[in-house]
Formats: structure tokens, sequence, C-alpha cells
């Protein structure tokens, strides 16, 4: 999952990037609001962080100018305004949450991880596909009930694949998902992702989780999409 920041004080821009990192999320910043709307509007995301009082372009309208050019990934602000009649601005202007500074980093953490969740229509962390079964906390893949060890990559790739089960996703897609912009991206990565999470996750060949359409892209085997 790929995630823009928003945030022009650079301590606290620095520390969302390294816990978010830490939680596996590829993470792009931007230190003031036109930088923000440029990266927001160019590039995919899963979700943005959005402080209100921004240099150049004003959170808020940041916020509006994403909504009006179709964006509607999830929104998060964050704004040191503690009235609540600039939270609910913020709301009708087309965020999805709010915090309020200071907060805990782990609030957040669990606010992204709510709101991601909700994006992709999951009520809990915990998704079976069949004999699959996804824990977003835990960030982590079971076949029947045995998880499976993954790498970083492998897992992104695999719970990007499962939080859109019934979409098909192209390379490009995915590399743009679960790389950030500043990484040096090569999509024919992902061939050798899908390879070996098919090895992994299904050695034998009877489960088939993930399927190849060519010159489209890979989708959730619809036998399973369904849970």
């Amino acid at each position: 999952m790929r995630i823009l920041i928003v945030e022009d004080e650079p301590l606290l821009l620095e520390q969302l990037n390294s816990s978010l990192t830490k939680q596996g999320y590829a993470v792009d910043c931007a230190a003031d609001g036109e930088e923000g709307l440029f990266q927001g509007t160019e590039y995919p995301y899963d979700l943005a962080i959005i402080d209100l009082g921004l240099p150049k372009i004003d959170g808020l309208d940041v916020i509006k100018k994403l909504r009006e050019q179709g964006k509607n990934y999830p929104i998060l602000i964050l704004t040191a305004r503690d009235q609540w009649q600039e939270k609910v601005i913020g709301l009708d202007s087309g965020a999805d949450d709010y915090l309020t500074k200071p907060f805990e980093m782990d609030e957040l953490l669990a606010r992204v991880k709510a709101l991601l969740r909700r994006s992709v229509g999951m009520a809990s962390a915990s998704q079976h596909f069949g004999p699959l079964s996804l824990d977003l906390n835990a960030q982590s893949v079971a076949v029947d009930g045995t998880e499976i060890e993954l790498t970083a990559y492998e897992y992104k790739v695999i719970e990007y694949l499962l939080t859109h089960p019934h979409q098909v996703i192209s390379k490009t897609v995915l590399t743009e998902h679960i790389y950030d912009q500043d990484y040096d991206r090569d999509s024919n990565v992902i061939e050798v992702f899908v390879r070996r999470l098919r090895k992994k996750l299904d050695p034998n060949g009877t489960i088939e989780p993930i399927e190849t359409l060519r010159g489209r892209g890979y989708r959730i085997n619809p036998a399973i999409a369904n849970g």
C-alpha cells in the first residue's frame, strides 16, 4: 500500500515517514500544499495524510482539489486546530478522518489501517479466501491455518491482490502501489514475486491462487476470491 504524507513540520514528517515505512507501507512525502497537490494528483495512492496548516496551498484546499479531480482514496487530516467546527469543515471538504495534534503514533497507525480496510471493503483485519487467510495487522498470509514465510515485497504483492480480489491488476499498477516514487522500479520484478508466491502458497499446484491474464495482469482465482 502506498501512502502520501503532506506535512510542513520537518520532524513530524520524518517521524511519520519512519513509522509508516516500518509498518511496510511505501511512503511519499511533501512539505507544502503545492507539492502535495501535485503528487496527490499525479501518482496513485491508497491513502493520504494531510496537515491543514500548510504553506503555499492550505490543506483544506488541497483536499477539495483532489476530490474535484476524482481522487477517491481515503484522506486523514492532521490539525492543530482543536475547534470542532474546523474538524467538520475538514470532513465536509472530503476528508475521511482526522487527528488533532499532538497525537500518539499508535493511534495514527490504527486509524490508517482502519481507513485502508474500509477502502477495500474489509470489515476486519482478517479475511479468508478459501484456504488462504490474510491478516493485515500481523502482515501475514496463511494456507489452511499455517503461516507462510514471505519476504516484505512478496507480502506486499499478495496483500494488494487479496485486498482487490475481484480485479485484474496489471504489473504497472502493482509496481506503483508497492514502491515509493524514489525506488528504481522494474515491473518485470513483479513476475519474480508472483512466481515465488505461487511456489510458497501452492507448492503442489492444487489451489492456483493467482491467475495470469495474458497482456492484462494478475488476479486472485475467482474460485477462492469470494472466501
